[in-house]
């Protein structure tokens, strides 16, 4: 059966985070979902819109193996809002894989999910996050991280190797020459 990731989206995300890896995920022949949080089309950091699969609001996210937050300035939006880390909770009581680059893992924490996890995150929130690792990418069981939007290549292949086996990273790495 066909792996599924949900994406979350808002204004304020960092695109490099969102497009890179959405496009290396389905090529990998893994689905992903992008779902808007508010409005259907959202606008990135840098001014790049991007239209939303679906709302939140209209899909059941019990369906999902994986839920992936992208970073960028509309992170704390999403905090505000508070259903990122409803989500993020959920998802994890049931064992399933929640995946956060650059500021997003506020989000994890915010959730409870870090406590004794290794981690990593975008400088400027290591201190608020109380720590995490100066590291590229960390795995620590289902829970996947990445420090930003540099490193949004190596969070990709994380989560094809977490989902569709070394293998299927490898082919999808070949492919764009990574």
């Amino acid at each position: 059966m066909k792996k599924r990731v949900l994406c979350l989206l808002n204004d304020g995300f960092e695109e490099i985070e969102v497009v890179t890896p959405v496009d290396l995920l389905r090529r990998a022949d893994i689905e992903v979902v992008i779902a808007a949080m508010g409005d259907r089309t959202a606008t990135g950091r840098g001014g790049i819109r991007i239209e939303a699969d679906v709302l939140l609001s209209d899909i059941n996210p019990s369906g999902f193996d994986m839920l992936f937050i992208p970073g960028g300035p509309g992170v704390g939006d999403l905090r505000q809002d508070g259903r990122a880390a409803e989500l993020a909770k959920e998802f994890s009581a049931a064992e399933k894989a929640v995946a956060a680059i650059c500021a997003a893992p506020l989000i994890l924490m915010d959730a409870g999910l870090l406590e004794g996890r290794r981690f990593t995150a975008y400088q400027s929130v290591r201190e608020e996050l109380g720590g995490g690792l100066d590291e590229r990418v960390v795995v620590d069981g289902e829970l996947i991280t990445s420090c930003g939007a540099g490193t949004a290549l190596d969070f990709a292949m994380a989560l094809i190797t977490y989902l569709g086996g070394e293998h299927a990273a490898e082919r999808v790495a070949e492919e764009v020459m990574a």
